[in-house]
């Protein structure tokens, strides 16, 4: 294990044998589940069952966001090319709803209604969502970096550096896992304390090892770990927001907060 790694409280699943159960089990799951937040993970392999070996991480990649959530967090993506899409991808589906309605609390559209004459309106056309940030949107701090510091690919762990807090969590995307900027962010993020997490080929690269849950897609070709990617990302956002919204309970509230709990348990 690499020196990098940290030891997280995570509840995860048994090895990915486990996961081989769950495929024998989703021929059994006749109709999707909005409450249940491993329903996703038996779609997935019922579907995909060569993704067996990436769901323990997946899963726990998942519980460890979903409690960022919990805290009043917020997840920061990175990538280049492709990935940076990925990320792109990911935060659009976070920020508001994928799957499933997010209504506001009766709270916050009762305050929104009093804010302005068209608080009521945004109270009914809004929605909640997850805190999730992409680096590297920033062009004018991208030109200011290259411009001034002669040491390449910083922008990530430059702006890490700036906006995130303790507690917060670091998702880096690269196919190969050796992209120099996404590793530079993640080392940036142990440092202030995040949760690391990557997504990358079957190889890992050095991401990997920098990571406290590394998710490999098993797939080396480019394209083809980018096919793979789509898959793991869309069923680690429909399991939080299952997690967050499944119950359809008028219980979330604005720091990123549920007053009932709706944790999956170790699948």
């Amino acid at each position: 294990m690499s020196n990098y790694r940290r030891t997280f409280s995570v509840r995860t699943t048994e090895p990915p044998t486990d996961a081989l159960r769950l495929h024998r089990q989703a021929t059994r799951v006749a109709h999707p589940s909005h409450s249940d937040p491993t329903t996703p993970v038996r779609t997935l392999l019922a579907q995909h069952p060569e993704l067996a070996p990436a769901t323990h991480d997946l899963i726990a990649a998942y519980q460890s966001i979903a409690s960022v959530q919990e805290r009043g967090g917020c997840l920061y993506l990175c990538g280049n090319g492709g990935s940076m899409a990925d990320a792109l991808h990911i935060s659009g589906e976070m920020l508001k709803s994928y799957t499933l309605p997010r209504p506001l609390n009766a709270d916050l559209r009762a305050r929104l209604a009093e804010a302005g004459p068209d608080g009521a309106m945004l109270g009914q056309v809004l929605e909640h969502g997850l805190r999730a940030m992409v680096l590297g949107l920033n062009h004018s701090l991208s030109s200011a970096l290259e411009n001034d510091v002669s040491t390449a690919g910083i922008g990530y762990a430059q702006e890490l550096l700036a906006m995130a807090h303790p507690g917060d969590g670091l998702l880096g995307i690269s196919t190969s896992g050796n992209a120099r900027n996404v590793c530079y962010a993640a080392q940036v993020a142990h440092a202030l304390g995040l949760i690391v997490l990557s997504l990358t080929g079957e190889n890992g690269g050095r991401l990997a090892s920098l990571a406290d849950i590394a998710i490999r897609a098993p797939a080396a070709r480019t394209d083809r770990v980018q096919e793979t990617h789509i898959a793991l990302y869309h069923c680690l956002c429909e399991m939080l927001e299952i997690h967050f919204f499944g119950s359809q309970r008028d219980g979330f509230h604005g720091s990123g907060q549920k007053s009932t709990s709706n944790h999956a348990e170790p699948l």
